[in-house]
């Protein structure tokens, strides 16, 4: 039998390894990402926060890459997180607390992976991955 949800498997894997491994760099070494986003070491517990929560969602892609369909009321607590992220970020740069290059976070961490994830929950939610009997 087919796999319904083989284009979308690559995804979740590649968004495992991300978040794992952005996630987990961030929060031993906060330093080099400061330094990309243009953030003073101040700024460190704020990084380091985030990461924990990116590091976090390595898991639920984990689950998704395994078993799409068990798992997949998952992708919307993904694209909750995704899109409040990107409009958190927004908020935070229109009142000043944070700069521009804080964007790339919003970029790799949100932004990239929306669209194929928003394809997956649509697609499981209209059904469309059960085969016809």
């Amino acid at each position: 039998m087919e796999d319904p949800y083989r284009a979308y498997r690559p995804w979740f894997h590649a968004a495992t390894v991300y978040n794992l491994a952005w996630g987990l760099s961030v929060l031993v070494y906060p330093r080099w990402y400061l330094w990309l986003a243009g953030m003073d070491d101040s700024a460190a517990p704020f990084a380091q926060g985030i990461a924990m929560m990116v590091a976090v969602y390595a898991y639920g892609y984990y689950l998704l890459a395994r078993d799409p369909e068990r798992y997949a009321p998952f992708i919307w607590i993904a694209l909750a997180g995704k899109a409040f992220g990107a409009i958190g970020f927004v908020a935070c740069v229109s009142a000043g607390t944070l700069p521009w290059r804080f964007g790339l976070n919003a970029l790799m961490n949100d932004l990239v992976w929306f669209p194929a994830f928003l394809a997956f929950g649509l697609r499981h939610a209209r059904g469309s991955h059960k085969m016809p009997s």
